[in-house]
């Protein structure tokens, strides 16, 4: 029952902060208010819950620490993107025509705060973490990794290549980083690097929702394979095989801190109605 309510309460979160960040998107001030108050909200809800359903205080988001650690993970989000970039500006794929709107990289810097968070308190606080306790942290990477791939079918862009792809590339990485820290703090800061350096500085599209202008005037061209097309750089190969590199780090370093779980085997069940041998 500590799943369902924890399900139903984080959900109810989703869909109000959800609601609350698209109806001001348009203006770019009350979208950075917006958007880091909703993903304050998120933080107070999951860490409610958690005290609520399962009597203990939601340690994944500890506030000691929590700047450091949202650091950290921002810089490899950023990093991991403008590696991405990188390779698709040294092959022609990828230009940069001037500054665009720094006004609206402000905006976007609470549309994807909140987005962050709220979808690493559901997928990883949430759905990864009590189903890892169930049957394992590999087996709980994979099934919520593509449930968090499917989910972005319903982007106005979306293929289900890039399901697929963000399916492995940050579906993935996310939880094998919350396995290797134990806090939300790394993944909501690695989630928010990545969505802001895609639309708040390369002004590129983000998981099918289309073009955000951000500080570059930039265009992208060339093959999908390459670039994603109309998905975002996130459905290209290049962003695939950094995301790959990322979760064998992050779960090499959850083995090395013991942090992995195994699947957790049946025991045997003896009949105490059995008639003992004489």
């Amino acid at each position: 029952m500590r799943f369902v309510w924890q399900f139903l309460a984080v959900m109810v979160m989703f869909a109000a902060t959800g609601s609350a960040t698209s109806a001001v998107k348009d203006n770019d001030w009350l979208s950075l208010v917006v958007g880091l108050a909703s993903a304050a909200l998120a933080i107070l809800v999951y860490a409610w819950v958690v005290r609520r359903t399962e009597h203990r205080a939601a340690m994944d988001v500890a506030r000691e620490g929590a700047v450091v650690k949202t650091g950290w993970g921002m810089l490899i989000g950023i990093g991991m993107f403008g590696a991405v970039i990188a390779n698709l500006y040294a092959a022609g794929h990828y230009e940069i025509d001037g500054l665009g709107s720094p006004e609206g990289a402000v905006g976007l810097v609470g549309f994807m705060a909140g987005a962050a968070v709220a979808e690493e308190v559901v997928f990883r606080g949430v759905l990864f973490r009590i189903i890892e306790e169930h049957i394992g942290t590999y087996i709980a990477l994979v099934l919520t990794g593509v449930v968090f791939g499917l989910m972005h079918l319903a982007n106005e862009n979306a293929t289900l290549w890039g399901a697929i792809a963000i399916a492995i590339e940050a579906g993935f990485m996310l939880a094998a980083a919350y396995a290797a820290t134990r806090t939300l703090w790394v993944p909501i800061g690695v989630h928010f690097g990545w969505n802001f350096a895609a639309a708040g500085i390369f002004s590129t599209e983000v998981s099918g929702n289309g073009a955000s202008q951000g500080l570059l005037d930039t265009a992208t061209s060339g093959p999908e394979l390459f670039t994603g097309g109309g998905f975002g750089p996130e459905g290209s190969i290049h962003a695939i095989g950094f995301g790959v590199v990322l979760t064998i780090v992050f779960l090499w370093l959850a083995h090395r801190r013991g942090n992995i779980k195994p699947r957790p085997r049946r025991v045997a069940r003896v009949d105490s109605t059995a008639t003992l041998p004489r």
